[in-house]
């Protein structure tokens, strides 16, 4: 059957088609590495961690990077206030930042690169938008030229003159257009800062992923995912500089976009004071619930992080466990049987085919909870009654 997808492009649901049948390209925004990771955090990675599993047991070739942004103003400022220096600061961070996928279980893109490794791609990609008229230079600093995109919001159905309309407060007032945003930001001092062609400095936020993309995976790519927070600015900046730099569209064939996690039925902020680490959340509960937490809504769906909700997904996984004991201990050569051998990967791929319809993992986990439901009713029947034939005959239809 043929995998369909939401893309936030078109706002529709695709067949899934990548540019060169059977390989796939996939990029994630990852972390920018100034803090703890928080359980927003989580949700993107387990989230794409699952649909590019899904895509490798379909038989595609994925060639999935997830980066670090390892130099931005938050790093910097973080960095200050404690007397360090940035970069010591922000390989800390990775560090923590991969400890805490390693404990939810999330599997290692093919690809982590980091922002300042791509220095010299970053560089010559703005180099191609100044000499396109993309974008222009002041005093050490590189704007991209918002206006010189003519479909500029297509993928967050922004209008570029409303837009206009509510950003002229505290505008840099050498810039062209308020909405221009940076390339290369000239170095302060104190600021990391590498030699450019208009003087030291830095990047800015947006170029760093295109850069990376590029260097990585390609100038045009099958997926890009992340969070829908970053659908505006960072998604479609991203859009306008490559396709600009390059002159090849779309950029990205596909978008998807996760969904927010809210804390108790309110929003995760610092202001609310609600951030929940991912290191915290796994003080109270086990990577297996968390994850199975995360997973038991559609992705794209806003999920909302409560005390109820991981206790019953911590009973799930305690059922789910169980349930597979039990099978063990009263049928102990049920999976070395020679039904189980011939229709395993039947079961599988039906379990697996709401992953078909949008990567829909929550209907793949009631369904297995269903097949849970399913066993022990059989097991409870085949011991009330003393008879094992009905049993086998649940344990071939679940297994």
């Amino acid at each position: 059957m043929t995998i369909k997808l939401y893309n936030s492009l078109t706002r529709t649901k695709e067949d899934f088609e990548p540019s060169t049948p059977g390989k796939v390209t996939m990029y994630v925004c990852g972390p920018t590495v100034y803090a703890l990771s928080h359980i927003g955090h989580a949700r993107s990675a387990v989230s794409f961690d699952s649909i590019q599993r899904f895509l490798r047991y379909r038989g595609f070739e994925v060639k999935y990077a997830r980066n670090y942004t390892d130099v931005d103003d938050k790093i910097i400022n973080k960095a200050n206030e404690e007397g360090v220096p940035p970069q010591e600061l922000a390989e800390r961070f990775i560090k923590a930042f991969d400890d805490d996928m390693a404990a939810l279980h999330v599997q290692l893109p093919d690809i982590r690169p980091k922002a300042t490794e791509s220095i010299e791609k970053i560089i010559s990609v703005t180099e191609s938008l100044i000499k396109k008229g993309a974008a222009y230079g002041i005093d050490g600093d590189v704007y991209y030229s918002v206006r010189s995109k003519k479909d500029y919001g297509k993928l967050s159905g922004k209008n570029i003159d409303d837009l206009e309309s509510g950003a002229r407060v505290d505008v840099d007032e050498r810039k062209k257009d308020p909405l221009d945003f940076a390339l290369w930001k000239a170095s302060k001092p104190g600021e990391p800062f590498w030699e450019s062609p208009w003087g030291k400095g830095r990047p800015g936020w947006h170029i760093e992923c295109t850069a990376m993309v590029m260097e990585w995976l390609g100038e045009t790519i099958d997926i890009h995912g992340g969070g829908k927070d970053l659908i505006f600015p960072h998604h479609e900046n991203e859009i306008a500089q490559s396709e600009a730099a390059t002159g090849k569209a779309p950029y990205v064939k596909y978008w998807l976009h996760n969904g927010f996690v809210n804390i108790e039925k309110e929003k995760m902020s610092k202001s609310l004071g609600n951030i929940l680490n991912i290191r915290d959340a796994l003080v109270d509960h086990t990577a297996e619930a968390i994850r199975l937490f995360l997973l038991s809504s559609h992705y794209r769906s806003p999920i909302d992080y409560t005390r109820e909700s991981l206790r019953d997904a911590e009973s799930a996984v305690e059922r789910f466990y169980k349930t597979v004991q039990r099978v063990s201990e009263e049928f102990p050569n049920v999976l070395e049987a020679e039904f189980c051998h011939s229709c395993i990967q039947d079961k599988l791929d039906e379990a697996f085919s709401p992953m078909e319809d949008d990567f829909n993992t929550a209907e793949v986990v009631g369904n297995l909870f269903k097949e849970m439901t399913r066993m022990n009713k059989a097991l409870d029947e085949a011991k009330a009654t003393g008879s094992r034939k009905g049993v086998w005959e649940e344990l071939s239809y679940s297994l």
